[in-house]
């Protein structure tokens, strides 16, 4: 499984706020859903973070995002190990499938794939 992209998540209720803030560093808005935006270097358009106000189907907002290849064997491999799932494994109106998993360090990550 190939890590394609990690993206911190800031809750946030200064979002238009941050876009500006964040485009004096050259930030560029790709995706707004209106309680997600993300911000992303129109040179390097891996390099992201998101803010977000709520998320809309889940229970907490995620402190990261981990985008992989295979988020169905990701998830498999978390239960497998006996993680604790935050958000079960769904796909999403959105185009992403995704499910929430609490780290070591009791950070929530979003484990999604495009689909």
């Amino acid at each position: 499984m190939a890590v394609r992209r990690v993206v911190p998540n800031v809750r946030s209720q200064a979002v238009g706020e941050s876009r500006e803030f964040y485009g004096l560093l050259g930030f560029e808005e790709v995706m707004n859903h209106g309680w997600i935006m993300t911000l992303a270097s129109p040179s390097d358009p891996g390099a992201q973070v998101s803010f977000m106000a709520e998320d809309r189907t889940a229970p907490v907002v995620p402190d990261m995002s981990v985008e992989v290849s295979d988020v169905d064997a990701a998830y498999a491999a978390m239960r497998e190990r006996g993680a604790e799932i935050v958000h079960p494994l769904q796909d999403e109106e959105w185009g992403v499938r995704r499910f929430f998993v609490r780290d070591p360090n009791g950070r929530v990550v979003n484990v999604l794939g495009h689909r």
